[in-house]
C-alpha cells in the first residue's frame, strides 16, 4: 500500500468539483451479493463438507479480477469456479443452473436508494460540476444509474475498470485538477485513499455491509481525509467549510 503523504490545506473556495461512488454510496448493493452468497453456500452444502467456503469463494474473485474484472458477471463465475474446485468437479449440472439464475435475478434487482443520496447530490451541485465515478459490470451500471431517477443531476459520469490514483487525475483533470476535487464513497481503498493520493479530497461515508476486497486503513491525520456518518451530513459539512480550511478536527 501506498504512503499517503500530507497535503497542504485547501480553502474550501477553492473545490471546483466533486463525485460520488454508486454502489453502497448512493444506493444499496452488497447485500444482493451476501443474500447470494448465503444461497451459494446453502447449495453446496449437500455436496462438500468445506467449512472455509466464503474464504475459497474470496481467494477465487481476487484471481478473476483481473479477467473478468469488477461486478456481478466475475462474481458468478467466482461461485462457479469455486464450486467445481470444492467437490473436485462434481458439483451438479442443477447447482450451476441455480447460480446462473441467481445472478440474472442480481442483475434485475430494484434500485434502493440510501438515505439523504438525492440531497447530497443537490448539496454538491450547489458547489460546481458533480460526477459518478463508479467500476462494475457497463450494462449493469448504466442501468442501476438510469433507475435510481439521479441520472440527470450528474454532469459526467465514468465506469472504470478499477479506482487508482492515475484514473482520479485522469477524470478529473478537465475540472481544474484533482487538487480541486473531492471523492466520496464507502470505501476506504477504491474511493477515499487512492483520491488523497491523487491530491484530492476523499470522503468516507460508511456502509454497513462490506466486501473484504474493499477494506484499506483510514488515513486517520491527514489533512484532505474526511470521515462522515452518512450521506445526511454531507450538505451542513459543504456548507460549514466555505471560508474555512478542511480540517478532520473541525466539527461538521
Amino acid at each position: 500500500m501506498s504512503t499517503l503523504r500530507p497535503s497542504a490545506f485547501v480553502r474550501p473556495d477553492d473545490l471546483r468539483c466533486i463525485a460520488f461512488d454508486a454502489d453502497d454510496t448512493l444506493w444499496h448493493n452488497e447485500r444482493y451479493f451476501k443474500l447470494t452468497q448465503t444461497r451459494f453456500a446453502e447449495l453446496l452444502a449437500p455436496h462438500t463438507d468445506a467449512a472455509d467456503l466464503d474464504a475459497r469463494l474470496m481467494q477465487a474473485e481476487r484471481r478473476n479480477i483481473r479477467h473478468y474484472g469488477f461486478g456481478i458477471k466475475g462474481f458468478v463465475l467466482s461461485m462457479i469456479e469455486t464450486a467445481l474446485e470444492v467437490t473436485g468437479n462434481a458439483v451438479p449440472g442443477t447447482v450451476i443452473s441455480e447460480l446462473i439464475a441467481a445472478g440474472q435475478e442480481m442483475l434485475q434487482h430494484p434500485i434502493d436508494l440510501l438515505p439523504h443520496a438525492a440531497q447530497a447530490v443537490a448539496a454538491a451541485q450547489a458547489q460546481g460540476p458533480v460526477l459518478l465515478i463508479t467500476k462494475g459490470d457497463l450494462p449493469d451500471q448504466e442501468r442501476k444509474l438510469a433507475q435510481s431517477g439521479l441520472g440527470e443531476m450528474f454532469d459526467a459520469v465514468e465506469i472504470v475498470s478499477d479506482k487508482v490514483p492515475h484514473v482520479y487525475t485522469r477524470i478529473f483533470a478537465p475540472f481544474g485538477g484533482a487538487a480541486h476535487g473531492m471523492m466520496i464513497g464507502n470505501s476506504m481503498k477504491s474511493d477515499v485513499r487512492p483520491m488523497i493520493e491523487a491530491g484530492g479530497y476523499g470522503v468516507h461515508v460508511p456502509h454497513d455491509l462490506y466486501w473484504d476486497f474493499e477494506t484499506a486503513d483510514a488515513p486517520d491525520g491527514h489533512p484532505r481525509y474526511r470521515a462522515i456518518p452518512d450521506l445526511g451530513a454531507l450538505p451542513p459539512l459543504l456548507r460549514g467549510r466555505r471560508g474555512a480550511t478542511f480540517s478532520p478536527q473541525s466539527p461538521v
